[in-house]
């Protein structure tokens, strides 16, 4: 059986029905997989032939053996992934995945969905139910409401800042109602965290059996290794080809994915880590030391607003340091390993505007703020190590344009199509905000009177 320990190394080992339910380890560390189960070349050559379900079944089956019987782990993947990931050919060695098929149109459904079956599950088992709070700087609070939306035993309260998402995004969580529940905070995405955090480790707070959809909760993370895998088997053409991967990052959750990905064999040649204005990574990867975005610069990337990425913790974990949740670093990574699997490049705003305008003008193509930062950081690591031009790169598309139209109107002057999910939800009236939250006291207070 694979156990879990907490990166902050002072909470005991759990298995992963304990490792998801509980969300945040009680040392309010992230929960990390003690070993990483092996894929040899052979098996991840094989997935050439299997189709996502297939894949997923293969991967995630090494890690939940024996607490989630076969049968159960292929009910909750057939139940979760019911959408298309295409993988599409841009130029001759560089693609694009598209992982905002699912329908809230952004990658986080995968993971979302996932945590939420096997969440479901696991409260079956126990006869219990369980508050889930979130922060999210843009997709995962809609990803995760609509997840959890009418499961019997969860109650979902998403944080999010009032003023850094769009209309449309905000909308997915507010228009629900039933059992989630949306506050816009008078903050930042690290806000939002920050409040959910100091919820989880709230001793006056235990009697609401609080947890995690965020990427904090290994559950949500898990699920994210497989697009890895998935995109791998669509483009490989020989047994153990190299790839590069360039990876939107915000809280690190997508990247983490693809480290575990990585660990598990599957051969990768770089991460091309790829943020917005908030560059605390590369800085890291330059510099050896480790300094927080403090306040997080608000860029048109909005998912990607963030700090102080929770997942930084687990990296540093895997290449064996220590950070807290503070952002302290108490003991040093393996920096030069880092450096060999991880390249990172911070995109400014008017880089991102540049490169939506010039890949719609060179393939007649729209890519969202996200995607973009994803494509201009692969395009200026092409240019720094041309040795590897001729390694095959995907290149992660995160949401949907239609999440987005103002700017990609103001730049193409197109008006992106709205996915029919999208649409529904653009027509629905928004519940209004339940509470006004300034400090973390006031959200406390919430939920204490109502729950």
């Amino acid at each position: 059986m694979i156990l879990f320990h907490s990166t902050n190394k002072n909470s005991p080992d759990v298995n992963i029905k304990e490792a998801i339910l509980r969300g945040q380890a009680p040392d309010r560390g992230l929960f990390m997989l003690n070993e990483i189960p092996q894929l040899n070349q052979e098996e991840i050559y094989a997935f050439r032939n299997l189709d996502l379900p297939e894949i997923a079944y293969s991967v995630l089956s090494k890690i939940t053996k024996e607490i989630i019987p076969e049968s159960e782990l292929k009910k909750i993947i057939n139940s979760a992934l019911t959408f298309d990931i295409p993988v599409e050919k841009i130029t001759d060695y560089n693609y694009v995945m598209y992982l905002d098929r699912g329908p809230t149109c952004s990658f986080k459904d995968i993971g979302a969905r996932m945590l939420a079956r096997m969440m479901e599950y696991f409260l079956n088992l126990e006869d219990r139910n369980v508050i889930i709070i979130t922060a999210t700087s843009g997709d995962t609070g809609g990803a995760v409401a609509s997840a959890f939306y009418e499961m019997n035993r969860s109650n979902v309260v998403v944080l999010y800042p009032k003023k850094e998402i769009s209309n449309l995004q905000r909308k997915q969580m507010t228009t629900l109602g039933k059992n989630v529940t949306a506050i816009g905070i008078n903050g930042k995405f690290d806000d939002c965290q920050r409040f959910a955090k100091l919820a989880f480790a709230d001793k006056e707070l235990e009697h609401l059996n609080l947890s995690s959809a965020n990427s904090i909760n290994v559950g949500r993370l898990l699920p994210q290794i497989l697009y890895y895998f998935w995109g791998y088997s669509r483009i490989i053409e020989s047994l153990g080809e190299e790839i590069i991967f360039s990876v939107p990052s915000g809280n690190f959750g997508n990247l983490m994915g693809g480290l575990i990905a990585y660990n598990m064999g599957l051969p990768v040649k770089r991460f091309v880590v790829a943020v917005n204005e908030n560059d605390e990574f590369p800085r890291f990867l330059e510099t050896g030391i480790y300094q927080k975005v403090i306040p997080s610069k608000h860029c048109i990337s909005n998912a990607m607003n963030v700090g102080h990425p929770s997942n930084f913790a687990r990296l540093v974990d895997l290449y064996g340091g220590h950070i807290d949740e503070q952002g302290i670093m108490h003991k040093d990574p393996e920096l030069d390993k880092i450096r060999g699997d991880m390249f990172g490049i911070s995109i400014d705003d008017d880089w991102t505007r540049k490169t939506i305008k010039d890949f719609y003008e060179k393939y007649t193509k729209v890519i969202e703020p996200h995607g973009a930062v994803g494509w201009a950081a692969l395009q200026f690591y092409r240019n720094k190590f041309p040795e590897n031009a001729k390694i095959k790169a995907i290149c992660s598309e995160t949401a949907d344009p239609a999440k987005f139209p103002e700017e990609i109107i103001s730049l193409i002057n197109i008006n992106p199509k709205i996915p029919r999910s999208l649409d529904a939800i653009s027509k629905k009236d928004e519940v209004p905000n339940p509470v006004e939250v300034n400090k973390y006291e006031d959200f406390k207070s919430f939920l204490l009177k109502n729950f």
